[in-house]
């Protein structure tokens, strides 16, 4: 170890007084930008420990300072770049909002609303009549109400509905999502008793029947939103269960989870009920998220018969689990989207992408493609993929892609490592220990990036 290197590395002090990296402190969180200095020192130190280095200048430090804050994310939360062809994709952020909802949702945010101000009573107003009569109007129920997301919907209608009594659920609907959201542990906490019926494959309408007693309150239908038990099996449809619940005269409540509002098969393979067609069966109470395939914010949704909605608007719980003004902001304008069915597939990015013909996933794969295969030490081949829709929405479902598989000097852990460790993160998938770029999740406006990634590689 060459002692006199050591003594040239600068002080974290020296270097803040350098107007070219100081500048920065204005552009981050102020300990991010503190703690790349101190790495970027701390860089230089390993390096004449381990003998990599001979010999450094004050401004060397300062460069790589410099390189190191500018491709430093400034903040935690941050931008990616989606290549891995999943839709909605959970650990991404999900759904992407239109450009028309993140332009309310700043116009919301720069200004004072009327979050909770009656314009025309001239006092104060509820927060959910912004989007009630929008949702009653799409939907076809009689009252909505919105939380802050779907498990926070399932959680405040038992609360609300059927807490002391007891709950029918079909075995194979006894699910666990991300975050060990166990539907199971959802009805303990609302007090309830949960009576499974049928078996993990196979239920029957006789299993609802047998299993309801004085004490039971509700029968509950729990979209199976990350799987599907396939081969020898049998369900209870929404409808069947709803006409024995009104027999009987206990509720009837759906947990339908992604939110769907249009039919998928007018512009794809894909079979997804709607809403719509839950509300027709005449369910009490349906709850759906609100940034799977609706395509808004996160939130939950609670809809159905009006003197339910009610009795759960005067749930206590339910501030504990309301909904910001962003989140509204974003919801209302992609609500409207669905006004005209043509603008849903248009704008709402989530549904344009579900619906986008394959031939146009194709031709931007063959222009990044291009651009790509000038870099010297890469190869881009382009191949067929299959995108998923992702989010717990459609477990089983894809839709035809295109996407580029790389062949590189580098092993692919190691590839890979760099694309998320880049200044715009690149998420990609692995196929047959190669990276993958699916197009489907890549707009035209990424390439740059892209590009600019792999050419830093040369």
């Amino acid at each position: 170890m060459n002692k006199e290197l050591i003594k040239k590395l600068p002080k974290v002090n020296a270097l803040l007084d350098i107007p070219k990296i100081n500048k920065f402190a204005k552009e981050m969180p102020y300990t991010k930008y503190i703690s790349t200095i101190r790495t970027t020192i701390d860089t230089y130190r390993n390096f004449v420990v381990k003998d990599m280095i001979e010999d450094f200048s004050f401004e060397d430090v300062v460069d790589t300072c410099i390189a190191n804050l500018r491709d430093q994310p400034r903040y935690n939360l941050t931008k990616v770049i989606n290549a891995s062809g999943t839709i909605i994709h959970t650990n991404l952020g999900r759904s992407l909002l239109s450009e028309d909802a993140m332009k309310h949702v700043v116009n919301i945010g720069l200004n004072y609303n009327n979050l909770e101000y009656n314009l025309d009573a001239e006092g104060r107003g509820s927060r959910y009549d912004h989007v009630e009569q929008l949702i009653c109007e799409l939907t076809g129920a009689e009252a909505a109400v919105v939380v802050n997301n779907n498990a926070s919907a399932v959680l405040l209608t038992l609360i609300s509905t059927v807490t002391n009594g007891e709950v029918v659920i079909s075995r194979g609907e006894l699910i666990e999502i991300g975050g060990s959201f166990r539907v199971p542990e959802i009805m303990n906490y609302a007090n309830t008793k949960l009576v499974e019926v049928g078996t993990t494959n196979r239920t029957h309408l006789k299993d609802y029947a047998n299993a309801i007693g004085e004490n039971t309150k509700a029968l509950i239908k729990v979209h199976t939103s990350n799987y599907k038990i396939v081969g020898f099996t049998k369900e209870v449809s929404l409808q069947e269960m709803v006409d024995l619940a009104k027999e009987n005269n206990v509720l009837s409540i759906e947990d339908a989870g992604s939110g769907n509002l249009i039919n998928l098969q007018k512009y794809t393979n894909l079979n997804e009920p709607t809403i719509q067609d839950s509300i027709k069966t005449g369910v009490d109470l349906v709850t759906f998220s609100g940034d799977k395939l609706l395509g808004g914010a996160q939130a939950g949704i609670i809809i159905g018969k009006k003197e339910y909605i009610n009795e759960i608007k005067k749930n206590n719980l339910l501030r504990s689990l309301r909904v910001s003004k962003l989140t509204l902001a974003a919801l209302e304008v992609t609500l409207n989207h669905y006004k005209e069915e043509s603008e849903v597939i248009k704008k709402i990015p989530s549904m344009r992408m579900i619906c986008e013909d394959p031939k146009e996933v194709q031709k931007r794969a063959r222009s990044l493609r291009s651009k790509l295969n000038k870099l010297c030490n890469h190869q881009f081949e382009l191949i067929k993929t299959d995108a998923t829709i992702g989010g717990g929405a459609m477990p089983t479902s894809t839709v035809e892609s295109y996407g580029l598989r790389v062949t590189s000097n580098l092993k692919t852990t190691q590839l890979k490592k760099l694309m998320h460790q880049y200044k715009t993160p690149i998420i990609p998938i692995t196929s047959d220990d190669k990276i993958v770029i699916d197009l489907k999740t890549i707009r035209r406006d990424e390439f740059k990036a892209i590009i600019e990634f792999f050419e830093g590689l040369e």
